[in-house]
């Protein structure tokens, strides 16, 4: 796996070019049943992937933390939200709630999040590989496919099964 991990960057950036084209034709021109493909993909890819054994995205990148994350993860750690925010978040340049530093303060070394139970949206929902309106998030899933070697795998079998 630290292989895979290791090339990803690489990977992503020779791919780079020929994906930006295809996300670019899939959103002018979405196939009818794109969201159906989308979740029929990554349930066979996470069939497959197992992400303790890589924990990429926790060690590279920082979700965002809604209101609604920092009331539900201070309240895990029986803390005013305003407490919680002082202690382990930052505003970044957009304004949005971010960990002050990577990797992820709740991640342990055997790639467990301390916090799994009560975990951000962004975190429960990445690589967002089976979002409804998948065409729409094309510059988020460019990103993923550098830090997710799942998401990668997705975007390459999905630009097998849609021709553009």
């Amino acid at each position: 796996m630290r292989d895979i991990i290791n090339n990803l960057p690489k990977l992503a950036k020779d791919k780079n070019k020929e994906n930006k084209t295809f996300f670019s034709k899939l959103k002018k021109k979405p196939p009818k049943q794109l969201d159906y493909l989308m979740q029929e993909l990554h349930e066979n890819e996470f069939k497959k992937t197992d992400c303790l054994t890589c924990a990429n995205c926790c060690k590279t990148t920082g979700p965002l933390f809604t209101d609604k994350d920092i009331e539900r993860i201070a309240k895990f750690f029986k803390l005013k939200p305003h407490k919680f925010t002082e202690h382990y978040l930052t505003l970044d340049e957009d304004n949005d709630y971010v960990l002050q530093s990577v990797p992820c303060t709740f991640l342990g070394e055997d790639n467990y999040c301390s916090i799994y139970e009560v975990r951000p949206k962004a975190c429960r929902e990445f690589p967002h590989t089976d979002r409804k309106k998948f065409q729409q998030i094309s510059n988020l899933t460019l990103k993923n496919v550098a830090i997710c070697p799942a998401a990668f795998n997705i975007v390459e079998e999905m630009k097998k099964r849609i021709k553009m």
